[in-house]
């Protein structure tokens, strides 16, 4: 049985009237006598105990319903643990911020993946420091390292991506748009998981940890020994160079290394194999053009390549098979994108379809 809120309030106050309206036995001088008929201080005190008990049962609720001291439930909400489908919708959103219209050859898909590239190959595997995890470009001095130079496109691109989703860190963001960005322009499938963690600007790895396109072989194989790769694993990264093109302003290189420098396939492979190559005649630093168009370019470090005798036993090989390329290209750039992470026990690997 329930009683409207209004009558419940009266008959609290009423109750607190009534409590302080009870009055103390009267002592006789003389003589006190206690008998059953008679209101003693045991009966009394009990009448008032239960009053004041009534009272503030009474009184506790009018002031919980007029929410005076009503307690607040506590906040029993999960923290939010992102699911497969959740890093799938950051993929679908990165797929679908690719085309760049009038930037570079169209795409911002070779500018994604370099940046990947250059957030991970930082790594150096004898003092476990550096790689992806971190997020570390955004800040200074990393960001202004000059291999880097450029690479505030793709972060700027996928500003917007992180505001979206701010429960991702920037190192799985990054290194996810790579995958997503070799996936979308026709690579192989590349496994990734998650778990790189944000860092501040006091964990910026030291300069120099990058490839300089500008030296041989000895430098390709220092850089990339330091990161944990052997000569196969290096040969299959270089396979990526089919994508993008350098930049005056930035590198101080000009040209594509292909024709088709948003699709990825074997051809810088073929090209680098079988074209002649001859130093080209201008201002900028010393590289490569092809002898019959004149349009496409190579560095001295893609030279070392085919001027290095193991080098070019894989160079031969990717250059006769893409799908191999693509097999070793998958393996090595999922390596790649790993250096550095601590990831949790059992984190397991993801593939994300092409999107539609």
């Amino acid at each position: 049985m329930s009683f409207p809120r209004p009558v419940l309030r009266s008959a609290s106050r009423s109750v607190f009237a009534a409590a302080f309206r009870v009055k103390a036995p009267i002592r006789n001088a003389t003589a006190v006598r206690y008998n059953s008929s008679a209101p003693g201080p045991a009966k009394n005190n009990s009448l008032l105990y239960a009053a004041v008990g009534l009272a503030l049962l009474g009184g506790g609720y009018y002031y919980y319903s007029n929410d005076i001291v009503k307690p607040k439930p506590a906040a029993l909400a999960k923290p939010f643990v992102p699911t497969y489908e959740d890093y799938k919708k950051v993929y679908n959103k990165v797929a679908d911020s690719l085309d760049a219209g009038d930037y570079d050859d169209g795409s911002y898909g070779p500018v994604l993946i370099r940046l990947a590239w250059h957030a991970s190959g930082t790594y150096d595997a004898k003092t476990n420091a550096g790689g992806s995890s971190g997020g570390t470009m955004r800040y200074m001095p990393e960001s202004g390292h000059g291999a880097n130079n450029g690479l505030d496109v793709a972060r700027n691109v996928l500003e917007p991506i992180h505001a979206e989703f701010p429960w991702i860190s920037y190192g799985d963001l990054w290194t996810l748009s790579g995958v997503c960005a070799v996936q979308e322009m026709g690579g192989p499938t590349i496994k990734w998981r998650p778990g790189r963690t944000d860092a501040d600007a006091s964990a910026c790895p030291p300069d120099g940890r990058l490839p300089d396109g500008a030296k041989g072989a000895d430098h390709v194989r220092d850089i990339f020994y330091r990161m944990g790769f052997n000569d196969q694993e290096i040969v299959a990264l270089a396979g990526a160079h089919a994508l993008g093109r350098c930049h005056t302003d930035r590198s101080g290189f000009e040209g594509p290394w292909t024709f088709a420098p948003t699709y990825l396939t074997n051809d810088y492979y073929t090209l680098l194999l079988n074209d002649k190559w001859h130093w080209k005649k201008w201002n900028g630093p010393a590289q490569y053009e092809d002898d019959k168009t004149k349009s496409l370019m190579m560095l001295p470090a893609d030279m070392a390549l085919v001027k290095d005798k193991n080098f070019k036993k894989y160079v031969e090989k990717y250059a006769k098979s893409q799908d191999a390329f693509f097999e070793d290209f998958a393996k090595a750039f999922s390596k790649l994108l790993e250096l550095g992470v601590a990831f949790k026990p059992g984190q397991e690997y993801w593939e994300f379809p092409v999107s539609s």
